[in-house]
């Protein structure tokens, strides 16, 4: 075991591959030192290369080159995300990544490399890692590391020792491996170093024994080292992989959410080469030989050594607590990864952007890479993402840590040392020759020196001639210096005048811009105000056409009302005269009720032609409308309430009528069918109100129906004799089927099963799509199956498909989806055994003839319910005699969604039964 000293070179050569970069303070000249130390000298590199695919389009060799590896799914994954699609699109052909935002938003992103889940270990370390290593091997410094989130596989690729599989082998075995093939051991030296950063103190791997290593730097180059640092020779693979093991098991690992063995630390594989260059550098000497008139002997060139040495960097997961479950002592450990990512992640964004300070001594992590990032060392980078959508802010983070590291731009340096101890007896003849050789010209100056002598003696005598005139001269130019600074002041005076007159002057000129800035601006201003007049004017006229159109609307619907109250009238009439003994006091009642209605109806009336007086009033007063715009306003807002209160006062006109027809049919039958009759008014009436609504009105329409009827009377009107009062009675209990809160209460009254009777009645698309919508909705609830089945609720979906409308057939395709859907969590939940309703019901066969030849919308629901049945084992049989298993294939395969795709293949690979007979066929 060596010191770490003996791999340091006092001298060495740095010579930065072109263009040149502003290099760091790893890479500053050294000073001079004395003649019998060594000396750095220049010499020629090879470019090497690097992400191969890309070295031809990359003009700059120093860029720290990046790629993107994707891990695989695991179980959770899969089990989790059954239903959503990852968020990550990988595009290798392109290097290429999609972060996808949400379903219809994605962002791109480019690499040097882009790997898939499938990509092989040899391949990512050949196209990352092996540039750098054959760069190292030519006598350059080098840096492989992993980045990521914890799990994402950042110790897999780098650190795996693949002892049972050597396919599996990651990065650092395979570079061991690589760096012992191109190395003699009888010329050169292999030695490596292997310490964790854990708990922001450097700990050695090799040698747990030596804790808290101090960093230190050169202050005149700047390179750090770590005094005390086991570094051990090594010979061939296998002693390198038994010294990889020993780290491994002295790192600091632990069981997290994200990861069962998770690494608490950053591990640093440091490996150092030193080997004998193959090329001569030319003595620097010969120059001043040839200076001279005299060869030095040896001068044809010493023999160069190459010391370069590779970093291997592991580092510790980010992690956030809440997804990681970390506490107590993990959560201290997981405070300093994240400390120290961050203090890289401002190293990187700080060399992004050409900043003048880069915070390296935020953390000991920046300090050991300082060579890697803005360094002389050539680095490549591999970021490590998940795919699954729970991870997408960690995901993006990390794609954004790779872009800007893209943006760091080394200075790589050839960094060479050579020994002069052979030259040094040549130099001292050199010496010697040169000692008598000064000896010489020091007696030639001293004869130089008599001689210059003389001529100073004679040169201050001619000085003090020159200083005398010289003082002559000068009283006379201080004269005429008072003469020309009077002159100046006057000049200086009549300037200052003029100064404060231009200055008046642009005061005034100041001053008039100003108020022609302000005409401009009041004139612009009246001619925006002129425009949003007139286009409120325009406004307002398009809401009294409007407001024209809806008096309009309201008096064709007061006709009807009056029309639909003659006929109630007569209808009474006829009943007075059949319960004239029996009857007489309801009767009696009931036409006080409705003479009440009339006089209602009458006074609805005259308030409908008050509004159309009102209505002729505004539009003479349109050509004042610039003057009574607020006025004109009020007014609207005070009509909206009166049409409010007259639709108030109709449907209260309504609910005495509609109490006295439930009255008399509870006595007499012949009562009950006009009393279906009037209902059946009274429902058109406000399905007629309702279609002039919003959805909000809309709902609130069908919710004063139930507090005004009550779902019981409802479902009592699906009895109905009359077609026409099941169909409407129909439609609002298809409305309230939609809440959850009424389905158990609608099931529980018998409501599946007058559904179905009403279906088998009519053939009015309308009426079977309210039908099947509302079944639809009793199908997404999972507590009702048994009873839709008993109450022949899915059988009557099935027959309302001769229907063959396509809004009907859509509704049908849902209601299978949602039954099947709550029926696979019913079973994945322990809730459910056995064969599908669906499948007894005959429901299959449907699905497989309509699979592919419905519209989209349908084809889709559809699709998600084979997805489902498939999930049930027991359904396994059904789906392999029907030909619902070769569906389901085609299904997995050409889907125009691709949650569907993802879906079905994972109800194909889930049940053994499925995977047995794709085997077979």
């Amino acid at each position: 075991m060596a010191s770490n000293s003996a791999f340091r070179s006092s001298h060495r050569s740095e010579r930065p591959i072109p263009p040149p970069q502003p290099s760091s303070s790893a890479s500053r000249p050294r000073s001079s030192r004395p003649a019998s130390t060594r000396r750095s000298v220049l010499s020629a590199s090879r470019p090497s290369s690097h992400f191969n695919t890309h070295n031809e389009d990359d003009a700059d060799p120093g860029r720290v080159r990046v790629a993107v590896r994707l891990r695989p799914r695991n179980a959770e994954d899969l089990s989790s995300d059954a239903d959503f699609a990852d968020c990550v699109e990988v595009q290798p052909e392109l290097n290429r990544l999609k972060l996808k935002k949400n379903n219809w938003s994605s962002e791109a992103f480019k690499f040097d490399e882009v790997f898939t889940e499938s990509a092989s270990q040899k391949r990512v370390y050949e196209a990352v890692a092996k540039p750098v290593v054959e760069s190292v091997l030519d006598g350059y410094n080098g840096t492989v590391m992993a980045y990521g989130q914890t799990g994402t596989g950042k110790t897999y690729t780098v650190g795996r020792l693949g002892k049972d599989d050597p396919s599996e082998r990651g990065i650092m075995v395979r570079a061991l491996e690589d760096i012992i093939a191109g190395t003699s051991p009888a010329s050169d030296t292999v030695a490596i170093s292997y310490l964790q950063l854990y708990l922001e103190s450097i700990q050695d791997l090799l040698a747990p024994e030596k804790n808290n290593i101090p960093i230190v730097e050169d202050p005149k180059t700047g390179e750090v080292s770590l005094p005390g640092v086991s570094i051990i020779k090594v010979r061939d693979l296998d002693h390198c992989l038994l010294l990889l093991q020993i780290g491994e098991a002295n790192r600091h690992a632990s069981n997290t959410k994200l990861n069962t063995e998770s690494s608490r630390s950053h591990a640093i594989l440091m490996v150092y080469i030193q080997k004998p260059s193959k090329g001569k550098v030319e003595n620097e000497l010969s120059t001043l030989a040839n200076s001279t008139g005299n060869d030095l002997p040896g001068g044809d060139g010493v023999p160069v050594v190459l010391k370069s040495k590779l970093l291997i960097v592991d580092l510790a997961g980010s992690e956030r607590i809440d997804k990681s479950g970390s506490d107590g002592h993990m959560f201290e450990e997981a405070k300093f990864i994240n400390l120290s990512l961050t203090s890289l992640g401002k190293c990187i964004n700080a060399l992004a952007e050409n900043s003048p300070h880069i915070p390296t001594r935020e953390s000991k992590l920046t300090r050991l890479l300082r060579d890697s990032f803005g360094g002389s060392a050539r680095t490549s980078l591999v970021v490590t993402i998940w795919p699954s959508v729970r991870h997408h802010a960690e995901t993006s983070s990390t794609i954004m840590f790779g872009q800007r590291a893209m943006k760091v731009v080394n200075t790589i340096r050839l960094k060479e040392e050579f020994d002069y101890e052979s030259q040094c007896r040549k130099l001292e003849c050199h010496v010697d020759y040169l000692t008598a050789e000064i000896e010489r010209q020091q007696k030639l100056r001293e004869t130089d020196k008599e001689e210059m002598e003389k001529k100073v003696e004679e040169c201050q005598n001619s000085l003090v001639e020159a200083e005398k005139s010289f003082a002559a001269k000068s009283e006379s130019l201080e004269k005429e210096n008072i003469c020309l600074g009077l002159e100046i002041k006057t000049m200086l005076d009549e300037l200052n005048l003029q100064k404060d007159q231009s200055d008046h002057m642009c005061d005034e000129l100041a001053r008039l811009e100003m108020s022609l800035r302000q005409t401009e601006q009041n004139q612009l201003d009246t001619f925006t105000y002129q425009k949003v007049l007139a286009d409120t004017t325009q406004m307002y006229e398009k809401k009294i056409a409007e407001l024209l159109q809806r008096i309009e609307d309201e008096h064709s619907r007061s006709e009807s009302a009056q029309e639909e109250l003659s006929e109630v009238k007569i209808l009474l009439s006829d009943h007075q005269r059949s319960l004239q003994i029996k009857g007489q006091k309801e009767i009696n009642d009931l036409e006080l009720k409705l003479q009440e209605m009339h006089q209602l109806h009458k006074k609805a009336v005259n308030e409908l032609e008050s509004l159309k007086t009102e209505n002729e009033e505004l539009l003479s007063g349109k050509e004042m409308l610039y003057e009574e715009l607020r006025t004109a306003l009020k007014r609207l807002s005070d009509e909206e309430k009166q049409r409010k209160c007259l639709e108030d006062e109709i449907v209260n006109l309504k609910k005495p009528v509609a109490e006295n027809n439930f009255d008399v049919e509870a006595k007499k039958s012949y009562m009950k069918e006009n009393s279906g009759r009037v209902n059946s008014g009274h429902m058109s009436l406000l399905y007629s109100n309702q279609s002039r609504e919003t959805l909000s009105g809309h709902k609130g329409t069908i919710a004063k129906i139930f507090e005004e009827v009550g779902l019981q009377k409802m479902l009592s009107l699906l009895r109905s004799e009359d077609l026409d009062v099941q169909i409407h009675a129909a439609k609002v209990v298809a409305n309230l089927a939609a809440e959850e809160m009424n389905q158990g209460l609608i099931m529980s009254k018998g409501g599946a099963r007058l559904l179905a009777n009403v279906a088998s009645k009519t053939d009015d698309p309308q009426t079977l799509r309210m039908v099947a919508g509302a079944i639809a909705n009793l199908c997404g609830n999972e507590k009702l199956h048994v009873m839709l089945k008993e109450d022949g609720g899915t059988k009557a979906l099935l027959g309302m498909v001769g229907c063959g409308h396509l809004d009907v057939i859509a509704q049908i395709a849902r209601g299978m989806a949602n039954f099947a859907k709550c029926e696979s969590r019913g079973i994945k939940q322990g809730h459910k055994k056995g064969r599908s309703f669906l499948i007894e019901d005959g429901a299959l066969t449907w699905m497989i003839a309509n699979c592919s030849t419905t519209p989209s919308s349908s084809r889709r629901h559809i699709e998600l319910a084979l997805c489902h049945l498939a999930q049930n084992k027991d359904n396994a049989q059904d789906f392999i005699s029907s030909g619902a298993l070769e569906e389901l294939i085609r299904i997995s395969r050409e889907s125009s969604r691709e949650d569907i795709r993802n879906l079905a293949r994972k109800s194909l690979n889930m049940n053994p039964t499925f995977l047995e007979e794709m085997q077979r066929a």
